[in-house]
């Protein structure tokens, strides 16, 4: 029989853990799962569970997805009924210097997630993807259907790769799934290899902040609240009665605000709410990196008649606040 517990993969991260937070304040059981590996200070991630832990109907399993074995034990113990995947190995630079990482996170570690929902009943599997599949496009804003054949990263390869690999099960096993094009997801308990973290943390600290391509970026920041409404509202929106990808009961979705900042001036509000000037350091373009995104929502609004709309000015005092009570800044 099949447990009426929701997993969420990647619970100690920063969108795991606001989705996994969301589904127990409405009353759902959650069964998270992370490695708690080393990318990135796992004290950060332990905090986040330790504010997950008081839940009653919060569990907690610390496995590896690459780890054969271990999920698939886990995926027949329990037989979610939903999955929702968020752990992936992280990080656009990151892939630069440690490609390895990515194929055993994003691609084997993926496959596993994939085999769990296909033996065990999964009834719909949701995962993460990335505003980065869009690659070299300039076509602005980004919509489902543009090409997305030109990754400039291996993380955005991995990413178009899940998709792929998820289409393939939906089609093959008749697997719902349903993809998040994540845009720029930030808020309160951010990770901190991102641009904004750590652009607070040289502000506070008055070391310089990098502004590449000379800060001439712009980016569809979407608050981490939005991103929560997104996933619970499409928990039971199960495809295929609105999936349009050649018959199988697959969908994909851009989750982004729809409203491109410009970067220099998101650093002007950060300044404001940490009451302290940007030393700026002004860098040519990285590789791996794209001047603008901007998402194309109407999918959202047309099957959960919601889009993002948190405005970056709320969103940036938010994530200050929780910036400075965390660091004591």
């Amino acid at each position: 029989m099949a447990d009426t517990a929701v997993m969420v993969t990647g619970a100690a991260g920063f969108i795991g853990y606001h989705v996994a937070r969301a589904l127990l304040d409405a009353g759902r059981t959650v069964v998270g799962l992370d490695s708690l590996n080393h990318y990135y200070d796992p004290a950060l991630k332990q905090a986040r569970l330790d504010l997950l832990a008081p839940y009653p109907g919060f569990s907690f399993v610390r496995a590896d997805l690459s780890d054969r074995t271990a999920i698939a034990d886990l995926f027949a113990k329990h037989r979610f009924p939903v999955v929702i995947h968020l752990a992936a190995q992280a990080g656009v630079r990151h892939s630069l210097s440690h490609p390895h990482d990515y194929v055993d996170s994003n691609l084997e570690g993926f496959l596993n997630v994939l085999e769990g929902c296909r033996h065990n009943g999964c009834e719909h599997l949701i995962y993460a993807s990335s505003s980065s599949v869009y690659g070299a496009n300039t076509k602005l804003p980004f919509a489902v259907d543009d090409p997305t054949d030109h990754p400039i990263s291996l993380y955005a390869a991995t990413k178009k790769a899940n998709e792929l690999m998820a289409h393939c099960y939906s089609h093959l096993y008749r697997l719902p799934t349903t993809g998040l094009r994540f845009f720029t997801i930030y808020g309160p308990w951010y990770r901190p290899d991102m641009a904004l973290y750590l652009f607070a943390r040289a502000i506070t600290e008055g070391r310089p902040i990098k502004l590449f391509n000379h800060g001439q970026m712009q980016r569809d920041f979407t608050y981490i609240d939005d991103v929560t409404q997104v996933v619970s509202r499409l928990i039971d929106l199960v495809p295929p009665g609105h999936a349009r990808a050649a018959g199988a009961p697959a969908q994909i979705y851009n989750v982004g605000n729809h409203s491109p900042e410009q970067l220099m001036h998101v650093v002007a509000l950060l300044e404001t709410e940490l009451g302290r000037p940007a030393i700026k350091e002004m860098l040519p373009m990285q590789p791996g990196d794209v001047p603008a995104t901007f998402a194309d929502v109407d999918g959202l609004m047309r099957d959960v008649g919601f889009r993002p709309s948190t405005p970056i000015a709320d969103g940036i005092r938010a994530f200050a606040t929780w910036f400075r009570s965390y660091h004591g800044a």
